[in-house]
């Protein structure tokens, strides 16, 4: 039975999306509609002014990305229901559900609020009329299972096409992102041909006959090139990152201060959030919060980098002012008084430890199933590099109003112990 396809909806990356009947009632649901308001890619539209794809879009893109991996594993002889596909597609539209706005900036960068796919978030919303919405359309207890967590008698594959490592998520939005950055990076949808089942997990064919594929594993490592170059140029833009570091600091006062908790978070979408921000009764929220709208952004006053610091200061740096809350507002307040500059004109940021997670995809390899950077795999060489250039793009930052740059530069090096490799320049976009 062929799977029933009764709406269309068309789309700048994949062309006309179709989606049945259940699809079509998931997409209608308040949550996925909510997501319309927040965007993939955060502040990045302040750097790329066209980057104001949503959460929404995404969405979609994943779900369209979905039939097409299932499509190619029916073209290797794997058998799958019309129902299994449903559900997969279904799971896929809601895959973000549980992001709240400006999500990475503050759950991964500033670790204020567990991660949107960790915790008990999607928990809360499931016990809510989300949860009263996908029991009525039959298809709570498979939601769970394919957005990672519960029992359930779907083949574990499903849920890999929607929540891996080189899963759906990642080709839309590796197309998707490039594409509304203006960035002329894609890749060959030959790819998909190399999707298959393995011992009930989504796995990477890079073996014919016993033999391995070069042209499986360039179309593989296509893929981590154009996640690492997005990375570079787009996630990681010092100018996304400094308006995300307002934001997250403007959020952990106004967390401090009782007027915002992480349950808030999930009614409100990009523009409602910032709202609720410049009305804070914090000065220094509300501050931040305006300068965001102007985009009258801090600059970067002190940086160093994984060229400078190795591994183990690396990881130092992250223990003390990443995953410690207490010891980054500590250097903050200590720049601060030195700087003679208010709470919220001195913002460290340091990231965790940059790790190219789709490096370790699940591939078939001529001895049986393995991971994609596995050290006998015969890509581990170019996947060896790729990693370590990933992992080079790590950035300790403090960000402070222009004026205190040059300033900021020595008393940040006396106090983490590095000169800033940035030489302060009188515009700093």
């Amino acid at each position: 039975m062929a799977l029933q396809r009764n709406l269309v909806i068309r789309d700048a990356v994949h062309g006309d999306i179709k989606l049945g009947n259940l699809e079509s009632a998931v997409l209608d649901l308040p949550a996925v509609q909510r997501l319309r308001g927040i965007k993939q890619l955060g502040t990045a539209h302040l750097v790329y002014p066209s980057a104001v794809h949503t959460r929404f879009d995404h969405s979609l893109g994943a779900c369209a990305a979905s039939h097409r991996i299932v499509a190619a594993l029916r073209e290797s002889g794997a058998a799958i229901s019309v129902e299994v596909e449903a559900l997969v597609g279904a799971a896929a539209l809601l895959h973000d559900v549980t992001h709240v706005p400006f999500g990475h900036t503050l759950e991964d960068e500033r670790r204020l609020f567990p991660r949107h796919d960790k915790g008990d978030r999607l928990g809360r919303l499931l016990e809510g009329e989300l949860g009263e919405d996908l029991a009525r359309l039959g298809l709570r207890n498979e939601v769970i299972f394919l957005l990672g967590s519960g029992p359930s008698g779907l083949p574990k594959w499903a849920r890999d096409v929607v929540s891996s490592t080189i899963d759906a998520d990642l080709l839309d939005y590796l197309r998707r992102d490039s594409c509304f950055a203006g960035l002329r990076h894609d890749y060959d949808d030959r790819v998909l041909r190399y999707f298959s089942v393995a011992e009930d997990r989504l796995a990477l064919r890079m073996a014919k006959h016993g033999m391995e594929r070069p042209d499986a594993r360039s179309e593989v490592i296509q893929l981590l090139r154009m996640r690492y170059f997005l990375t570079e140029r787009v996630y990681y833009h010092h100018t996304k990152v400094a308006a995300g570091a307002m934001i997250s600091k403007a959020v952990e006062l106004a967390v401090d201060a009782g007027e915002l908790d992480e349950n808030g978070l999930l009614g409100l979408n990009d523009w409602t959030f910032l709202d609720r921000l410049a009305r804070s009764s914090q000065p220094p929220v509300a501050a931040l919060a305006r300068r965001l709208h102007r985009r009258d952004l801090l600059k970067r006053g002190y940086v160093v980098s994984a060229q400078t610091i190795g591994p183990e200061q690396r990881s130092a740096f992250v223990r003390d002012y990443h995953e410690s809350r207490s010891g980054r507002s500590l250097a903050e307040a200590r720049l601060a008084a030195e700087l003679g500059l208010s709470p919220g004109d001195v913002v460290v940021y340091c990231p965790a430890l940059t790790v190219m997670k789709e490096a370790a995809a699940l591939v078939q390899a001529g001895t049986g199933l393995a991971r994609l950077n596995d050290p006998d795999n015969a890509a581990h060489g170019e996947i060896r590099v790729m990693e370590e250039r990933y992992a080079g793009l790590w950035r300790f930052y403090v960000f402070v109003p222009g004026e205190a740059a040059a300033k900021t530069a020595q008393a940040a090096a006396a106090l983490f112990g590095y000169p800033s490799e940035h030489a302060v320049a009188q515009r700093d976009r």
